[in-house]
Order: structure tokens, then sequence, then C-alpha cells
């Protein structure tokens, strides 16, 4: 049977790789959403739409193009200026669940659809607020912290019931993978923290804090597990921890960064990305210029990456350990996992050859 499925946030790192995995499926349309326009070759239709507007969401979702859709990936996500105070802010957390109510005040109600997933994180652990539970897992009650989540998985919950379909809520840890100007993309953060070091010839530093034991989440091994929640029926009204399968910590990714990028790697040095870095953007665009890169700013590859960069490096303090299990989702069926050293050397060594970064 012919699938229709609508991506919204798909320009992020979660919703791009959602529809680089449906690509090469005869058996799906695609449709993306978003602010903007794809920036990337696609087969999928895209529709630029602000969630926020709640009329021309009736509008847009009533017309054709939406009749028959029959899966739903829901990855946007509005983020404060100020990105780690934001997790909390009253504003953000209605903007975020008035963004999904106005998403699916009328594909919710669709007779052809099957299925809508939902993405959270480790927020759903209070990891924004405390130390979590190591490591966290599924069947833990609420955390009674701030958080837009609840808002959101209680009004899906709700149209399930009413409407007849069913709902996945996945939970990745740190997703890796590309978008332009992304509020959360270390990938970048790294890459270009790394390019300017060396192109001063100097040697790559760790910038945070203590140590702390984290997981990441390939954003492609994320996408796999999104597709395969919706299509296998045990999974659902089902929540799933997604992580590569291992655990890192981020002082000793850096060592994988500076192989890559051929430079030595000395002691640790705390720097408070977010204050230092905007500053070089001039640096930046010297080394686009000298390297022939696709010529993209600085703003536009790391967004307010660098305070995500800070937050997870544990800059100025001993951050906590934040880890999930994934054996749910593994006795549930999804059995596929990621080094995460290989994926960090093969999505930075993806990038040079793309020409986003400097080799």
């Amino acid at each position: 049977m012919t699938k229709k499925v609508v991506v919204f946030g798909a320009l992020g790192l979660v919703g791009r790789s959602v529809i680089k995995a449906l690509e090469p499926r005869a058996d799906c349309q695609i449709v993306g959403v978003s602010r903007r326009s794809a920036d990337f070759p696609t087969r999928a239709k895209f529709i630029s739409l602000d969630l926020t507007d709640s009329a021309a969401c009736r509008r847009t979702f009533a017309g054709a193009d939406f009749a028959d859709v029959t899966h739903v990936v829901y990855a946007a996500l509005h983020e404060r200026p100020q990105l780690i105070a934001g997790w909390r802010d009253p504003q953000q957390i209605e903007t975020n669940t008035r963004m999904l109510v106005n998403a699916l005040e009328v594909l919710g109600a669709q007779p052809s659809l099957r299925h809508v997933t939902l993405l959270q994180g480790t927020k759903a652990y209070g990891a924004h607020i405390a130390p979590m539970r190591i490591p966290g897992r599924e069947r833990e009650p609420r955390h009674s912290g701030a958080n837009f989540y609840w808002n959101q998985e209680d009004h899906l919950d709700e149209l399930a019931a009413r409407h007849g379909w069913t709902y996945s809520i996945m939970r990745p840890q740190v997703v890796c993978g590309f978008a332009l100007g992304s509020p959360m993309n270390m990938i970048s953060a790294l890459g270009v923290l790394a390019a300017l070091q060396r192109e001063r010839g100097e040697p790559l530093r760790f910038p945070g804090g203590a140590p702390c034991i984290t997981q990441a989440t390939d954003a492609d091994l994320l996408a796999r597990a999104i597709l395969w929640a919706a299509e296998t029926p045990g999974c659902a009204n089902q929540t799933f921890n997604i992580a590569n399968g291992d655990v890192m910590v981020w002082r000793e990714i850096f060592g994988v960064v500076a192989e890559v990028f051929g430079m030595p790697l000395a002691q640790p040095q705390p720097q408070r990305l977010a204050d230092t870095m905007p500053a070089r953007h001039g640096e930046w665009q010297q080394i686009v210029a000298r390297y022939g890169l696709e010529g993209h700013t600085m703003d536009e590859l790391i967004g307010a990456s660098w305070q995500f960069a800070d937050a997870v490096f544990g800059h100025g303090g001993s951050p906590p350990d934040t880890v999930v299990s994934t054996v749910k989702a593994r006795q549930f069926g999804f059995h596929e996992c990621v080094d995460t050293e290989e994926m960090f050397v093969r999505q930075l060594s993806e990038l040079q050859a793309a020409r986003i970064l400097p080799r």
C-alpha cells in the first residue's frame, strides 16, 4: 500500500535524515514541512509554513496534498534565543504545544492517517533540571519539572484515541547529523571549532569542564528507528529511547576530531564558546574563501549550537552523567547500533567531502 509521509521540521537534524531514509522507497510519497524551502536535493514536495499560525495551518492541511496522508513524523521544534534557559520558559512551552496542536488539528482527523511519531529527549528524565537517574528508562514516571513534552504527549494521546490511529514517541540522546542553523548541531560546532584552531596553527583543546559519561544518536540511525516503530504493529503507542548503543566522554571525542583534521590534541583549556566563537566569524569567512567551501556563514552552520556545546561539554562545572537504557527498543525488535567514534569520523569526513568543512 502506498504511504504518504509528512515530515515536520524537514530541514532539521532529524527531519532531513527521515526524508533521506524515505527517498529510495518507491511505496512512499514524501511531504516536507518547514519555514524554509529545501536546501538539499530531494524528491520530497516541500511546503513552507509557520506552525505558530493556526489559520495558515488549517488552510494548508485542508488542501488536496494532505487528503491521503498516512504517516506524520513531527520533528519541529521552537527554541528561545537563550537556548538553555529557554527549556524551562513558559513561552517556549506554550509555543511548542501550540505548534503541535496546529499541525494536527486537520491532519489528526484525516481518515487515512495511521501513525504519528513524536520526538522527545532526555528532558523527559529531568536532565535539564537536575542529575537524572542512570540509566533513564521509558517506564519511569514523568519528571515534574517544566517541560513541553507532556503537553504534546497528552494531546497526541487524546487525538489518537479519538480518531483511531497509533503513535510512537522517540527519545534520542544528542542527535548528530547535518542541518543548517540547527540550535543543537554538535557536528558542525566541532568541525568549525577544529578548522578555526588549525588555521591559527594551534592544537585542538577540549573547552569544557570535568568529564561526564553520555551518549549520542546518529540522525540516520534515529530515522531508521522512527520508520521501524511506525511500521511495526507491536510498537503502537510506545515510547523508545534511541541511542547509538555505546557511551562516550566528550573530552575523548576531541581526540577523534583532531585526527580527522590532522592536527595535534593538547591539554584542555576552558572556554565559553558562546562568548568567544561568534567573534571569529571573519576568520571562518577567510577559511571558506581559502578552501573554496560552499559559502555558509558561521551563523548559518551553527545557529545557537555554541550554547548547546557549552552545556554538553560542561563548561564551568561538573556536568552529570546522562545515560539512557535502549533495552526496550531491542526487546521490541530494533537491534541496530552505531560506533560513536566511527560516527564522528564519518560525519565530519562527509562534510569535508561536501565542502562544508575544510579537509
